[in-house]
């Protein structure tokens, strides 16, 4: 198998692991969300660190703290990442518990077209004709959910909001991602510990005594999705890794439906169908570009 073989095989599998979780947090019963969020944070630590020893990336990670101790800016950066991200899994793992999986699925199916917002607002990068057919789609989808629901879910809106702020942070600080997701988990550890004391089942193991393997399980199986997708990354054309990157929240959605037991109204099929195509569109744009840009690089 070549490299571009193999990274399509590793996004596929970094989304499956990604898209495992909402039905994983379902056995971690009696915690609740944030709870989950809590031993989430803490047992990531112990596998990204497994992570740094299989991948002998130690160097990286003494460099960022060294960048750290020289550069007060970076080190003030740090905290507001941690604070982003927290977020985002604090909900990622919150929905599946309170029946908000669709909601978190439709934020990531609108993130790629915030993304490409983003780019074109604050650094400037052209739209092309597709994509601005695409934003459109999107824009009707959203009007249309508005309209329906007189409101949008706040579930969505924090998924396809706070993720470009986070992303254009983490490009501004220039940390590479294992040491730059070490560091995060690190920061929220204090908070994942005081919720755990303040607020955390007594004698939580002794009640739910699967838990002393499911906990770990959870931190290993977002490690690795995690580590899944920083090497595809490196192994794929930026394009084709983008175009892959709309596999999560497919299966986010058929999850939802076939496994969570959400319910999913006929009126909002007026809200899905414009993103749906959006999605699409995005996705033949960026395979129309790639195609270009493996022609160019082959007539080199």
């Amino acid at each position: 198998m070549n490299l571009s073989g193999k990274g399509v095989g590793l996004s596929v599998f970094a989304s499956v692991l990604f898209s495992l979780i909402p039905g994983y947090v379902h056995l971690l019963a009696p915690l609740d969300g944030v709870q989950v969020f809590a031993q989430r944070v803490l047992w990531s630590v112990p596998a990204i660190l497994l992570l740094f020893v299989a991948t002998r990336q130690w160097h990286l990670l003494a460099a960022a703290l060294v960048r750290l101790r020289r550069e007060p800016l970076l080190l003030a950066a740090l905290p507001l990442a941690a604070a982003l991200i927290g977020v985002q899994w604090g909900v990622f793992v919150w929905a599946p518990l309170s029946g908000h999986m669709l909601d978190v699925s439709m934020g990531y199916f609108l993130l790629p077209l915030a993304m490409v917002l983003s780019g074109r607002l604050f650094y400037g990068e052209r739209l092309r004709p597709l994509i601005r057919i695409a934003v459109c789609c999107a824009m009707l989808g959203v009007v249309h959910e508005l309209w329906r629901s007189q409101a949008f879910s706040w579930v969505t809106l924090v998924t396809v909001l706070g993720y470009p702020p986070y992303f254009m942070l983490r490009r501004w600080m220039k940390m590479d991602a294992l040491s730059g997701f070490l560091l995060e988990m690190l920061v929220l550890s204090p908070v994942a510990v005081w919720i755990i004391i303040a607020w955390g089942p007594e004698a939580i193991f002794s009640r739910a005594p699967q838990l002393g393997w499911l906990l770990p399980g959870l931190g290993a199986l977002g490690a690795l999705a995690f580590a899944a997708m920083i090497a595809s990354s490196r192994l794929l054309p930026l394009g084709l890794f983008g175009i892959l990157s709309y596999v999560e929240p497919v299966l986010l959605f058929s999850v939802s439906l076939l496994f969570l037991g959400e319910h999913f109204d006929s009126g909002q099929l007026l809200t899905y169908l414009p993103i749906w195509l959006a999605v699409l569109l995005v996705a033949w744009d960026s395979a129309r570009l790639l195609s270009k840009q493996w022609r160019v690089t082959r007539q080199v």
